[in-house]
């Protein structure tokens, strides 16, 4: 573990960007369920109404049956309620002052990584706390749902309201998806994967993209995943460990 923590800070030493890829795993410290970032309560398993549950958090599903979805969406966000961003996150934020360019990119939508402080986020699947209106402009952020009616409606136009969140079967957000591409058109010197299975092409592709630069690579995963027979450096733990350990040996580093 010393040997890939010290190739690790070699990399960071000479990096000027970095891009750090995030998933459920990095806020599964937080209490998060890590089942692809909206709830482990429904892992391999279908609904009590006996719909599965990419069905019942689709977007024809809330098109049909709003009511249905945010029944759903009201069981993942309590089961969520209370909790905060962790150490990970805010090592996250504190290494975005330390480089030129320095990107998250992350599939979670907790909103932890702008709660512990880094503005440079791509939150691609978007916020569960940012709500908008299905029809007027109406929008708001709330602190969680302990206030909204079990299907909420506008107070503007009585429309039906959404979470800023990307349902299965939806299309991911061009404006995010512009962003996304611009930075990855610049490069990396260093792409990092934290916490994610790397399930969804647009995850991979910067990893994939860096090692085809010939850039270093960092998996943080107690697992394995596609990735990591690629990646130069495999740190096979948690990533609140893992990111403790890679701050605490760059400090040592920046003191000689």
């Amino acid at each position: 573990m010393e040997e890939a923590l010290e190739r690790v800070i070699e990399h960071l030493s000479r990096a000027r960007s970095v891009l750090f890829v995030t998933g459920a795993g990095i806020s599964a410290e937080s209490g998060i369920p890590t089942y692809r970032g909206i709830g482990g309560l429904y892992d391999g398993k279908t609904t009590e109404g006996g719909v599965p549950i990419e069905v019942a958090l689709s977007g024809s599903m809330f098109r049909r049956r709003p009511e249905l979805t945010w029944k759903h969406l009201h069981e993942i966000e309590r089961a969520c309620r209370g909790a905060k961003f962790n150490r990970a996150h805010e090592v996250l934020a504190l290494m975005e002052g330390c480089f030129e360019r320095c990107w998250v990119l992350t599939q979670n939508v907790d909103g932890f990584h702008k709660a512990a402080g880094s503005r440079n986020v791509i939150d691609i699947h978007g916020d569960v706390h940012d709500l908008r209106c299905t029809r007027c402009d109406f929008s708001e952020r709330v602190r969680d749902y302990t206030h909204l009616a079990p299907c909420p409606s506008c107070p503007q136009c009585g429309s039906v309201v959404r979470p800023e969140v990307v349902l299965f079967e939806e299309l991911l957000p061009p404006e995010k998806v512009a962003v996304m591409e611009r930075e990855f058109a610049q490069g990396f010197d260093l792409v990092f994967s934290i916490g994610t299975s790397s399930l969804f092409p647009y995850i991979t592709a910067p990893v994939v993209d860096a090692v085809a630069r010939r850039r270093p690579t960092v998996e943080i995963n107690p697992g394995q995943t596609q990735l990591s027979r690629v990646v130069d450096v495999q740190l096979q733990m948690g990533a609140v460990a893992a990111c403790e350990a890679v701050w605490a040996a760059r400090e040592r580093w920046k003191r000689g």
